[in-house]
C-alpha cells in the first residue's frame, strides 16, 4: 500500500521531477487540453455574482459524468431566458421542485431528475438562507481564506452537499479562484482533487498502486501524497491537477522519465 508516510525521500523528489516536467508539458500545450470543461461559460465579468453561481451550482453535479457535456448544459441553460433563473439562488428556493426539475434537465444539468434538483435546490437555500443569496460572501466571511472556506464547508455538510466532498471542494475552489475575480490569501491549501484521471495519473507516477484503488480512502490519502510532494517548493499542489488529468485523459501518450 502508498502510504504518504512511508515515501522514502528519493521516490519523493523523483514524482515531483516528474511533476514539473508534466507542468511545463502543460504550459508548452503538448499535454492537449487547450479548452478545459469550464471554457464553456457565458463570459459573464469575473466579479459578477451570476458569474460566481455559473462556477458553483454546476459544480456539486459534476461527479461519474463527461465534464465538457456538463458544463456545455450549464451555458446552454444559462443562456436561455426561460431557464438562467436557476443560477440565482434567492429564485430558486421559491420556484416548485417540479419546475426546478424540469429546467435543470432540459439541456441536462441535471441527468438524474429526484436527487440532482434537490442537491441544487439545498445549494440554493443555504446561499440564499445564511449569505443572502450571494456566494461571494461566503469567501467574504471566512477571510478568502482556503483553510477557513474548507474548515467552515466541512462543519456544515449537509448545507453543501457534494460541493464538500474530498475531490470536488479543492476542484471548485481551484476553478473560483481561476474564472472569478476571488483571490486567496492561502492557494496552499488547495490540494489535489483526486479524480478518477489523477489516480490513474499517480498510479502512473509510481506513488500508489493499482490495488490501491481498493482502499475507500484512498482520495484523501492521494491528496496527502501531493501536500508531501510540493512541501518547502515554489507551487502548490493544486498546479499539478490539471497536467495530471490531461496526461491521464490523453491515454498517457506523452511519455515522462521515471514513469512505471
Amino acid at each position: 500500500m502508498g502510504n504518504f508516510s512511508n515515501l522514502s525521500q528519493e521516490k519523493i523528489m523523483a514524482i515531483r521531477k516528474s511533476a514539473y516536467v508534466l507542468i511545463q508539458l502543460h504550459k508548452s500545450g503538448k499535454l492537449g487540453g487547450e479548452t478545459m470543461p469550464e471554457d464553456q461559460n457565458p463570459e459573464l465579468a469575473k466579479s459578477d455574482e451570476a458569474n460566481y453561481a455559473y462556477f458553483t451550482l454546476p459544480m456539486a453535479l459534476n461527479y461519474q459524468r463527461n465534464s465538457y457535456r456538463l458544463w456545455e448544459s450549464a451555458k446552454k441553460t444559462f443562456l436561455d431566458v426561460d431557464t438562467s433563473d436557476v443560477f440565482n439562488a434567492k429564485a430558486v428556493v421559491d420556484m416548485d421542485i417540479y419546475l426546478l426539475r424540469e429546467k435543470l434537465l432540459k439541456y441536462g444539468v441535471a441527468l438524474q431528475p429526484n436527487k440532482q434538483p434537490q442537491i441544487w435546490l439545498q445549494l440554493c437555500q443555504t446561499f440564499a438562507y445564511d449569505f443572502d443569496g450571494k456566494i461571494k460572501e461566503l469567501f467574504a466571511r471566512n477571510g478568502n481564506s482556503v483553510e477557513q472556506v474548507k474548515k467552515y464547508m466541512l462543519s456544515n455538510k449537509k448545507k453543501f452537499p457534494y460541493l464538500s466532498g474530498t475531490k470536488i471542494i479543492n476542484y471548485w475552489l481551484y476553478v473560483m479562484g481561476s474564472y472569478t475575480d476571488l483571490t486567496f490569501t492561502d492557494n496552499e491549501h488547495i490540494s489535489v482533487a483526486p479524480d478518477t484521471h489523477v489516480l490513474q495519473a499517480s498510479i502512473k507516477l509510481g506513488m500508489i498502486d493499482e490495488i490501491d484503488l481498493q482502499n475507500p480512502k484512498i482520495r484523501e490519502i492521494v491528496s496527502e501524497m501531493w501536500n508531501v510532494v510540493f512541501t518547502g517548493t515554489e507551487l502548490n499542489p493544486i498546479d499539478i491537477h490539471t497536467p495530471l488529468w490531461l496526461w491521464s485523459r490523453g491515454g498517457f501518450v506523452v511519455k515522462v522519465d521515471n514513469c512505471v
